[in-house]
């Protein structure tokens, strides 16, 4: 009688609680130091990055804070701007240029924000900065987490965490700082003096920091951000990624190096898989193009050193595109491929949207007006039977500086102010303006029971000029 074929089961691994894992735990990334020209424009954008994000709550202007949004006085100063929570029209805008400006960049260079300039990355760069300088380069922190704990690796551990916990509190103030005028920030929480709001807000964006750029650093870009999820919708065969050269470095294989890579069959690529290890998000790029990469460049330092130490050309892993490998076009072949369609839509729309927005600034009249009409009145008979409405005008004074308004209606004849039409609202402040606007007995006569057009005319002087704005409103007559 034949055997019978036995499939061997293979059990999995099971948990102290007798729960089968059915996830794979996610490999711990150690990525290697490098050096280079892209190595140093990384570098260049985070100090010049954080010169900017540390630096600019401390900067002053007229007196205050030059960039402050005071949640509590609900205004928001941007340098010699002064907005109200009516002006977030500038914030929606904002963020239409900053998204247009992302998918400009992206269709030409592809990921170069997440590369150089993105808060992630950057952030991850200096905890990486630390981590290096008390742990030490790629082998040396895997040797320290292997071993067993010791008195070294429980002071390298705590520096480490010492340095981490410090630029995450650093970076939650300076965030807070935004909101809160630093200075004072910084007074209150030497002498322990903040509000609880205030050291909540400062703990909970250093506790971002800290988890985001310190333990999940390439996971968010992996898993979180959505932005490596759309890529593939705003780049092309034209737009410019880092790639792997395979048609150059393949076969791999190691060689002794005078050897003939022609003669052995291999490619130019020695498989020392130095590419994948200073990759910090731990793909390899030889593998092709990969959502996990934020086009870093570190590949392409690491690579062009290895092939220099070879004296084989540079540029084994370089930026290039799709067309740029396949056709083995040259850089100013490529660029003559950059104005494609997307890149023109993306460029004009880009341009339309920051010139409204420009136009828009420019021409804000540094005082609004929103009018209110009495409800529990609408219309009333007065003596010598005129017809009363009432308003109320909200003036809110955007200058830095007091300012006087005088109002006066328009629209309808025979309308006329029986209030004081002036009013002095304080710098940068909110003023009421009470308005009681009658229409003569024999004009009122032929317009009973309508609601008429109106538009108030409210006008300031602003450095020698007049500047005036026009609102619209209504008129009752009743029956």
């Amino acid at each position: 009688m034949a055997a019978k074929k036995v499939i061997p089961i293979e059990l999995q691994p099971v948990d102290a609680a007798g729960m089968v894992s059915l996830y794979e735990k996610t490999p711990k990334v150690y990525s290697r130091s490098v050096a280079g020209w892209f190595a140093r424009w990384r570098w260049a954008m985070v100090w010049l990055t954080q010169a900017v994000f540390y630096g600019t709550p401390w900067l002053q202007w007229n007196g205050r804070q030059a960039v402050l949004f005071d949640l509590s006085e609900r205004r928001f100063y941007v340098l010699g701007l002064v907005l109200h929570p009516q002006d977030f029209i500038y914030l929606a805008a904002l963020l239409i240029l900053a998204a247009l400006l992302l998918f400009f960049v992206t269709a030409i260079a592809g990921r170069m924000w997440c590369g150089y300039a993105c808060p992630q990355t950057v952030y991850t760069e200096i905890f990486m900065w630390v981590e290096r300088h008390t742990e030490g380069d790629r082998q040396a922190r895997m040797r320290l987490d292997a071993a067993p704990w010791s008195v070294n690796k429980l002071m390298r551990k705590a520096a480490k965490q010492g340095g981490w916990i410090a630029i995450a509190l650093l970076t939650g103030l300076s965030f807070v700082g935004y909101f809160t005028p630093i200075r004072g920030l910084s007074a209150g929480l030497w002498l322990w003096a903040l509000s609880p709001w205030e050291w909540f807000w400062i703990l909970f964006y250093a506790f971002a920091t800290y988890g985001n750029a310190g333990f999940m650093r390439e996971q968010v870009c992996k898993t979180m951000c959505p932005y490596a999820r759309f890529q593939s919708a705003l780049i092309d065969m034209d737009s410019l990624v880092i790639a792997y050269d395979a048609a150059r470095g393949e076969a791999r294989g190691g060689r002794a190096r005078r050897a003939d890579p022609k003669a052995l069959g291999l490619g130019d690529c020695i498989d020392c898989t130095l590419c994948v290890q200073v990759c910090p998000t731990g793909i390899d790029i030889r593998n092709g193009l990969q959502n996990e990469c934020i086009a870093c460049a570190a590949c392409i330092d690491v690579c062009d050193q290895v092939m220099e130490k070879m004296d084989y050309p540079k540029g084994l892993i370089r930026y290039s595109s799709g067309h740029g490998m396949a056709q083995q076009l040259t850089r100013p072949q490529m660029l003559q491929r950059v104005g494609r369609p997307r890149v023109w839509i993306y460029g004009a729309l880009l341009l339309l949207v920051g010139a409204a927005f420009a136009g828009s600034l420019s021409m804000r009249k540094g005082f609004s007006v929103d009018v209110m009409k009495d409800r529990s009145t609408l219309a009333r008979e007065v003596e010598r039977g005129a017809i009363e409405n009432v308003y109320r005008l909200q003036v809110m004074n955007g200058r830095e500086q007091p300012q006087r308004f005088s109002a006066s209606v328009q629209g309808l004849p025979g309308l006329q102010v029986v209030t004081d039409p002036e009013i002095s609202v304080e710098a940068t402040g909110i003023g009421s303006l009470i308005l009681r606007l009658h229409l003569g007995a024999e004009a009122a006569q032929d317009l009973r029971g309508q609601t008429l057009p109106i538009h108030f005319h409210v006008q300031t002087e602003v450095d020698g000029r007049t500047v005036y704005t026009d609102e619209k409103s209504t008129f009752y007559v009743p029956r």
